[in-house]
């Protein structure tokens, strides 16, 4: 049995089954991870409409498989069309590029609360940054979605009906910038050989770099590894190591979430972990007490195992500045001074280092600052993409 085998048979010890396909019947060795973002609670309702959302493959490859998520839902999800299509522009698919999506060679499916649904292969070949659409069916009103809140990607939401099918983008008159119930894509690869999980918080997750351009470092990472490796990012904004964030988009805490979300990526052989900013800007431990240096280092520790036990390498990224000379500053300091000395992880990326302003340290470099003083722009991600050593991966 695989690493995500046996993880997605876990989980489904613990959760609701879909009424598709066994969780533990879906896993191939051969397969790949491309795409998949975390997901959390807290999305809007939809009643007979049809969500159309943009896919960025990492790698190419082939036969891909589409993964629905009721993960964080409340009530079962009808699904009743499931398409992928090459994307034209915006919500517009490439004529003849559609492809019906089955789910144990049904075209419609119910994912219980709390589970989730992996597709059949899909018939088609995926290239490398190519933008598939994937369009998904709602017949009947549902509850609270599970969602990705900030996707820095433009999903399209249609008139009444089932629009699975079309071409054109006449019947999407709606615009967002989430990702609904859409959990992932694995594809059997051209030349890929492992998937490496980009793991955080808004930092990772792209934060304030521009819709649809695609250049979170996760993304610039990707280009660097040049089709050798998938890169899947896990950014979640908000995100801490240690505790849930009380926003409910934000979600649970890194520790809760790893197994799944990282671990439980398809042919996932490297972690990189840049958290804990949200950590010492919260200030507590997982007790509800101030938060100590040593806190955030006991979470590290758990990631770390976890990882080691699944047979995957885990990576360790420094805080990054944000522009704060306050106690906390010290705090970051000591933190990253554990994670480049301590040999816990498998390896160091030291983005404390490349990131911050060399006469000021725990401020930005200037021409990587987006503004806000604590998430890059775009040539900060490349920098940041720039800054990890990719011998640490292969």
């Amino acid at each position: 049995m695989t690493t995500r085998s046996l993880l997605v048979a876990m989980a489904a010890a613990t959760t609701l089954a879909t009424t598709a396909v066994p969780a533990a019947a879906v896993d191939s060795p051969a397969r790949l991870a491309t795409w998949g973002p975390s997901m959390t609670i807290g999305g809007p309702n939809f009643s007979n409409q049809t969500l159309r959302m943009v896919v960025h493959s990492s790698i190419a490859g082939s036969s891909p498989r589409v993964t629905l998520s009721n993960l964080r839902g409340t009530t079962p999800l009808a699904v009743g069309a499931v398409d992928v299509a090459v994307q034209g522009a915006m919500a517009t698919a490439v004529a003849g590029s559609h492809h019906t999506v089955t789910f144990a060679r049904s075209r419609t499916l119910t994912i219980a609360a709390g589970g989730e649904a992996v597709s059949d292969p899909v018939p088609m070949s995926v290239a490398a940054g190519q933008n598939l659409l994937v369009s998904v069916f709602l017949p009947k009103a549902t509850s609270s979605a599970t969602w990705h809140f900030d996707a820095f990607d433009t999903s399209y939401l249609s008139l009444p009906g089932d629009h699975t099918r079309d071409d054109g983008d006449g019947n999407y008159v709606a615009a967002r910038t989430s990702w609904f119930y859409l959990s992932g894509v694995d594809l059997v690869p051209a030349t890929a050989r492992g998937a490496v999980v980009a793991f955080g918080d808004s930092i990772t997750d792209g934060y304030n770099t521009p819709v649809g351009a695609n250049q979170r470092w996760p993304d610039d990472l990707a280009h660097r590894l040049a089709g050798s490796r998938s890169v899947v990012d896990a950014g979640l904004g908000g995100n801490r190591v240690l505790t849930d964030v009380p926003n409910i988009w934000q979600g649970v805490s890194a520790l809760k979430r790893f197994a799944h979300d990282a671990l439980g990526q398809a042919g996932v052989q490297t972690v990189i972990l840049l958290e804990g900013i949200n950590d010492l800007h919260a200030g507590i431990n997982t007790a509800g007490g101030p938060l100590t240096a040593q806190d955030l280092i006991a979470g590290y520790q758990q990631l770390i195992a976890q990882a080691h036990q699944a047979g995957v390498k885990i990576i360790g990224g420094t805080v990054m500045p944000d522009n704060e000379p306050t106690d906390r500053e010290a705090m970051r300091q000591a933190v990253n001074t554990w994670i480049r000395t301590s040999g816990a992880f498998d390896g160091v990326v030291d983005f404390d280092h490349a990131m911050a302003d060399p006469a000021n340290r725990h401020s930005l470099l200037p021409a990587y600052d987006s503004g806000d003083h604590l998430h890059p722009n775009a040539t900060g991600m490349q920098a940041m993409a720039n800054a990890v050593d990719l011998t640490l991966i292969s």
